[in-house]
């Protein structure tokens, strides 16, 4: 943004020496370019969608939040950060998606299967927050991807998860660090594993 420091000034005779004198044009431009910027800044704050109105806006209905299936619990928070345990993709049959990339399953299918447990995952964080408009942003996700050594796609696999959170949080907000490995071995012959971190707003 430009400042008065800046631009040309000019000096009268007419008036004492000392005194700098800055034309009403330069003053007008200052004024108008901050006066946009906190209207553009207004205006995208008040357009942008929380994550429980982007939900209905691309016709996602959440499942069920998934129960535990052992010795842990589905989500805890520590402060302002929600940790989620590892989820997988369960389909509309309420059973686990199984298979090996690799083998039995191609990328699309794999793709399928993280969005289904991101889904999952959303489920589980609606169901302890009361309401995803809680969440801040993501910070960490983690894939696990049940794979044939050769298989080298997990990335493509896991985007599945990372774009249905970008698109429900926003570009920024939705985007995390990630990891995306590949395993030998899952639970229950699961497809895919995912755990993430959010921010959240202080309880």
């Amino acid at each position: 943004m430009s400042s008065a420091k800046d631009l040309p000034v000019w000096r009268s005779k007419c008036f004492d020496p000392n005194v700098t004198i800055i034309p009403s044009v330069t003053i007008f431009h200052i004024l108008t370019t901050s006066t946009v910027a906190l209207l553009t800044k207004q205006f995208v704050k008040k357009t942008s969608m929380n994550p429980q109105a982007k939900l209905n806006q691309l016709a996602i209905t959440l499942p069920e939040s998934p129960k535990a299936l052992g010795l842990y619990k589905p989500v805890i928070v520590v402060g302002n950060l929600a940790h989620l345990s590892g989820h997988g993709p369960i389909g509309v049959d309420k059973k686990l998606i199984t298979g090996r990339l690799g083998l039995d399953m191609d990328v699309q299918a794999g793709f399928d299967a993280a969005r289904l447990t991101g889904l999952s995952m959303l489920a589980t964080l609606q169901s302890h927050l009361g309401n995803l408009d809680k969440i801040k942003r993501l910070v960490k996700l983690v894939g696990l991807v049940r794979c044939t050594d050769d298989f080298d796609q997990q990335p493509a696999v896991i985007n599945g998860c990372s774009e249905l959170f970008r698109d429900v949080f926003g570009e920024d907000a939705g985007v995390g660090a990630r990891s995306a490995i590949g395993a030998t071995s899952l639970p229950g012959k699961m497809a895919v594993e995912i755990e993430a971190i959010f921010e959240i707003t202080a309880p």
